[in-house]
C-alpha cells in the first residue's frame, strides 16, 4: 500500500498534514497524520488518521473546498499510535473530490487536517440502469437527502442495489456479481453498514466498500432453528422485507410449505406457501417465531393457492412492542402479539376489507388492495397513521364489484389512512391517484418536509419501467420531484438522509 507524508505530492494527490497537539504537561508534541486510500469500491475511500489520543473523527468532503458533505463520526482508540479509518461515500463517478479529516479530543481540543484531492472511478461498464429526474412543479424544493433504490433487473448486468443524489446520478451501489441474484431489500443499518437478503436464501451485512461483515445462509438459519427447538424452512426462503428493532434485534420475513388434502375447491393434496416471522437476536440466533398457518384460515386465499399469504412487509410498533404485517395475498395487514419476543404471537387485528376495522364512509373502494410496504408514520396511544402504497388488484368498487384488467378499471395510489385501534375504524387521510395502474411492488412514506414520496414499480402500457413521485400532501397533489427509471424495476425506493447514521446531506 502506497503511504502519503506531507513532503511527498504523488497520485491521486495524497497529503498528510502534522499538527502539533500537546499531550499534557511536559509531553512532547505528537502530530496527527491523515491520508487517503482507493479502496476496491470506486465510489468510496478511505481515509486513514493517526488521531494521537481518544477523539471522534469524521471527514468532510465536496466537489471544491467548501466541501458540503460529511461523514458521521468514528471513534479513534485512546494511545499511540491509534488509527482510525473512516470511508468516504456518496461520490459521483469519475469526479475529483476534495476531502479533509477534523479530530474532536475529548480533552477539548481539535485538529483539522488540510485538504486531500480524491478522484473517484467509474460504474461498472455492464451497467445500463438509467435514472431521470426532472422537477415538473418548480414549486418548492424536494425533501433534503438521497434515493435508497432496490431494483429487480433478473437476467441483465444492471445495478440492483444503489443509492442516487437527487440529480439521478448514482453516487453509491453494491454489485452482487451475478445476472441471478438480487437483494430484497436492502436496508440501512444503524452501524453505517447496509443489510441485505440475498435471492431469498442468505442475509448479509456489508460495509460501504460491499465488503462482507456478516452473512448466514438459509441453511445456516435452519441449523440455529433446529438447535432452538422452532421449525424450520427446508422447503422456504426469506423475503421481501426485514425489520430492524431499536434493541438490535432482527425480525425475517420468511415463507415455509405446508401439505393440506382436499380444500375446498382444491381435491387432492396441495402444497401452501404461508409466511412466517423469525425473530433473531444480535448474534443472529433465532429467539421467537411465528407462523401464518397456527394463526389463520387456509380457506381466505384472494388469489388462490399454493401462495396463500405473500407478505411484504413488517412494522414494529414501539407503543406496544408489537408487529404488524402486510400481506398482499389477503390485503390485510394484520397485527401479531409480538410484545418485544414475550407474545402469544395472536392476531390481534385484520385491517383491510373483510377484515375487523370499518372504513369511514362505508366505501369499500377506499381499502387499500394487494398492497406493498404500510408505514407507520405517527401513532399517539391506540391512534396510528400509516402510509401504504395500495397496488390495486381485486379492488371491490363502491357497489361491490371486483376490477379486473388495466386502468382505469384498476388503478394505483398512495395513500394515508388514519387507524382508531380502540373503536377499529379506519380512515382515509389523503391520497394521490397519479393515474397508473402497478400491480406489484412500491412503496411509500411521508418527509420531514410534509410531502409524500412514493414508487411505482411496474407502469402498464408506459416506459420508463418505474417512476418515483414526490408529492405535496395536498388535496390537489402536485409533483415536486419525479425519477423516472429504465433498466429495471424499482421494487421500493425511498428517500434516506445520506449513506451515514445522524448525518443529513441537504
Amino acid at each position: 500500500m502506497l503511504r502519503l507524508r506531507s513532503w511527498v505530492t504523488l497520485g491521486f494527490g495524497l497529503l498528510a498534514v502534522a499538527v502539533s497537539l500537546g499531550c499534557g504537561s511536559g509531553s512532547p508534541p505528537i502530530t496527527p497524520e491523515g491520508w487517503v486510500n482507493a479502496t476496491q469500491h470506486p465510489l468510496v475511500a478511505q481515509y486513514h488518521v493517526d488521531a494521537v489520543g481518544t477523539a471522534n473523527v469524521w471527514v468532510e468532503f465536496g466537489t471544491d473546498t467548501s466541501y458540503g458533505r460529511q461523514t458521521s463520526m468514528v471513534m479513534a482508540p485512546n494511545g499511540y499510535p491509534n488509527p482510525v479509518n473512516v470511508l468516504v461515500a456518496g461520490m459521483k463517478p469519475n469526479t475529483t473530490y476534495h476531502m479533509r479529516a477534523h479530530a474532536e479530543y475529548t480533552a477539548g481540543n481539535s485538529w483539522t487536517d488540510s485538504d486531500h484531492i480524491f478522484k473517484t472511478g467509474s460504474l461498472p461498464a455492464k451497467n445500463a440502469l438509467a435514472l431521470k429526474v426532472t422537477r415538473p412543479a418548480n414549486l418548492k424544493v424536494a425533501q433534503s437527502g438521497v434515493e435508497l433504490l432496490d431494483v429487480l433487473a433478473l437476467g441483465t448486468n444492471n445495478l440492483e442495489g444503489a443509492v442516487a443524489d437527487l440529480d439521478g446520478n448514482i453516487i453509491w451501489y453494491y454489485d452482487l456479481g451475478s445476472t441471478d441474484l438480487w437483494p430484497f431489500p436492502i436496508k440501512p443499518l444503524p452501524n453505517g453498514n447496509m443489510l441485505l437478503n440475498v435471492s431469498d436464501h442468505e442475509l448479509r451485512e456489508i460495509d460501504l466498500t460491499g465488503n462482507v461483515v456478516s452473512d448466514m445462509s438459509v441453511n445456516d438459519l435452519n441449523d440455529r432453528l433446529r438447535s432452538a427447538g422452532f421449525f424450520t424452512l427446508p422447503n422456504g426462503s426469506l423475503h421481501h422485507d426485514l425489520a430492524i428493532l431499536p434493541n438490535g434485534h432482527f425480525i425475517l420475513l420468511g415463507n415455509m410449505t405446508k401439505t393440506f388434502t382436499d380444500l375446498p375447491g382444491y381435491p387432492g393434496n396441495i402444497d401452501v406457501v404461508g409466511d412466517v416471522l423469525i425473530d433473531l437476536d444480535p448474534a443472529w440466533n433465532p429467539v421467537w417465531v411465528w407462523s401464518s398457518f397456527d394463526h389463520l384460515d387456509v380457506n381466505r386465499h384472494l388469489m388462490g393457492l399454493p401462495d396463500w399469504t405473500h407478505a411484504n412487509a413488517v412494522i414494529y410498533s414501539p407503543a406496544d412492542g408489537n408487529l404488524m404485517v402486510s400481506m398482499r395475498h389477503q390485503s390485510w395487514v394484520v397485527k401479531i402479539d409480538y410484545a418485544d419476543g414475550r407474545g402469544t404471537g395472536d392476531v390481534l387485528w385484520r385491517l383491510g376489507n373483510q377484515g375487523d376495522f370499518s372504513i369511514s364512509g362505508g366505501d369499500p373502494s377506499q381499502w387499500f388492495y394487494a398492497q406493498h410496504y404500510p408505514r407507520l408514520e405517527e401513532q399517539n396511544g391506540l391512534q396510528m397513521r400509516l402510509s401504504v402504497f395500495d397496488n390495486g388488484n381485486l379492488r371491490m368498487d363502491d357497489v361491490g364489484d371486483q376490477c379486473t384488467g388495466n386502468y382505469p378499471n384498476c388503478y394505483s395510489r398512495a395513500v394515508v389512512v388514519d387507524v382508531d385501534e380502540a373503536n377499529k375504524i379506519a380512515a382515509v387521510r389523503w391520497q394521490d391517484k397519479p393515474g397508473f395502474y402497478s400491480p406489484w411492488g412500491g412503496s411509500i412514506g411521508l418527509l420531514e418536509n410534509g410531502d409524500v414520496e412514493f414508487d411505482m414499480t411496474a407502469l402498464f402500457g408506459t416506459t420508463p419501467a418505474s417512476r418515483i413521485l414526490e408529492v405535496t400532501q395536498t388535496e390537489t397533489p402536485e409533483t415536486v420531484w419525479q425519477m423516472d427509471i429504465s433498466g429495471g424495476n424499482a421494487y421500493r425506493a425511498y428517500r434516506i438522509p445520506s449513506l451515514y447514521p445522524g448525518v443529513v446531506w441537504h
